[in-house]
């Protein structure tokens, strides 16, 4: 009987740590596309807006581009849970005409497949002489 006590509450606490999901972050949209934009207009910029639809605080603990034209601004601080936030992501056209596709890999505290999520950007860059 007691072993049938102990296998009980030991299931029980399996069941209650997989029902507390932990940081969860869902984004309104991981892509951008920017379209057509002049190299003479210079930098442009898009924030991606996401909300922690977990139930502990979310972290954003790094995002990386995959090229020195592209530079993310993370929160700087934990997103509380059920609260929104953005990740600010501006791509620099000067020098680089022709189409573009930039990858943003953001890295969190939220458990696997959320661990990290890979934002995108492209469009067209006109040459400053036209």
């Amino acid at each position: 009987m007691k072993k049938i006590l102990t296998f009980s509450i030991a299931l029980l606490s399996a069941a209650f740590a997989a029902l507390a999901e932990g940081p969860m972050p869902s984004f309104a949209t991981t892509t951008h596309d920017f379209g057509n934009i002049k190299e003479a207009d210079g930098p442009v910029t898009y924030e991606f807006e996401f909300t922690n639809t977990g139930d502990e605080p979310l972290v954003i603990v790094s995002a990386n581009a995959s090229c020195g034209c592209t530079k993310p601004e993370v929160p700087k601080k934990p997103v509380a849970a059920g609260k929104s936030s953005k990740i600010k992501v501006t791509y620099l056209p000067k020098g680089r005409p022709g189409e573009f596709n930039k990858t943003i890999r953001v890295r969190t505290n939220a458990a696997r497949p959320n661990k990290q999520i890979n934002l995108k950007i492209n469009g067209v860059v006109l040459p400053a002489n036209n």
